[in-house]
């Protein structure tokens, strides 16, 4: 009996002290779980603000396909590489006013079948001037180094065909700058014209037409991008020429790390020229 009363005293302690030890802990465990909802929180706003920056990092970003940034395709327009192509609004202008007064004929603002300045040059005025040689040769027995005539064919009243040259070349010469026009040519003579443009635009002085330059190669690579680009805009389900671009995407930003690497200057420059943003060709690209 006496034990039991002596143990009494002992039990009551023993339950204040869990009552006790019981009260502490839950105070903590309820610190360390307003601790962990702080920082939950806190987790939560900064992945929300990361991928805020992400999200307006992606709308801001460039173009990995057409190089420019969302509204800013004024830089493409305004490029070196953009003036030196023809676009195709030329074939829907009207005819008059793409034409100039030269060599006493209408000759077109844009001509095919790579005939420059040089070649119009040979064409329209040393050419004449040589038959108008030969012809002065033929009648007047001009004496000096023979020259190739071709045998004249006899007109109905006496005079022959060489001999009315002064008026029908002018006629041919006509005749001839209409067909040079490049709007009678189709998409294929409009880009052989703009890859002749493009090789002698990009390349170095001393070789003018090297095909060969990095620069030449990253410029066509761009105008073939852009043109396909332009296709799969109207054929969106054109799976064939997606696969394509995003080859030649990968070939021009290979082709421009590479520059990168050994002309920082040189590649600076041609970023400049071809209306790309460096961040269009550098890092991961993915082409959607």
């Amino acid at each position: 009996m006496l034990r039991a009363c002596a143990s009494q005293p002992c039990k009551l302690t023993n339950v204040a002290s869990s009552s006790s030890r019981a009260f502490h802990t839950s105070t903590v465990v309820s610190k360390i779980s307003e601790a962990r909802l702080r920082s939950r929180v806190l987790k939560k706003a900064n992945l929300e603000k990361r991928e805020e920056r992400q999200r307006q990092q992606q709308e801001t970003r460039p173009s990995v396909i057409l190089g420019t940034r969302p509204g800013e395709e004024h830089k493409w327009r305004d490029c070196y590489l953009a003036r030196v192509l023809v676009d195709e609004s030329v074939f829907s202008k009207p005819a008059q006013p793409l034409v100039r007064s030269q060599y006493g004929v209408e000759m077109p603002e844009y001509r095919a079948f790579g005939v420059d300045a040089a070649e119009e040059k040979k064409l329209f005025r040393d050419l004449p001037d040589l038959t108008h040689a030969l012809f002065a040769s033929q009648v007047t027995g001009f004496q000096g180094p023979p020259l190739p005539a071709p045998q004249p064919i006899t007109g109905s009243q006496g005079l022959t065909d060489f001999q009315a040259s002064p008026a029908s070349q002018k006629v041919t010469a006509a005749n001839f700058a209409r067909v040079i026009d490049l709007r009678n040519s189709d998409a294929g003579g409009l880009g052989y014209e703009n890859r002749r443009r493009i090789i002698k635009a990009f390349s170095a002085p001393e070789n003018p037409f090297d095909t060969g330059r990095t620069e030449v190669q990253a410029a066509i690579l761009t105008y073939r991008i852009r043109k396909l680009y332009a296709h799969l805009t109207r054929c969106k389900h054109d799976l064939q020429n997606k696969l394509s671009l995003r080859k030649l995407v990968h070939q021009r930003a290979k082709i421009l790390r590479y520059l990168k690497r050994t002309q920082r200057i040189r590649y600076d420059a041609l970023l400049e020229q071809l209306g790309v943003e460096p961040e269009a060709v550098e890092g991961e690209l993915v082409v959607n």
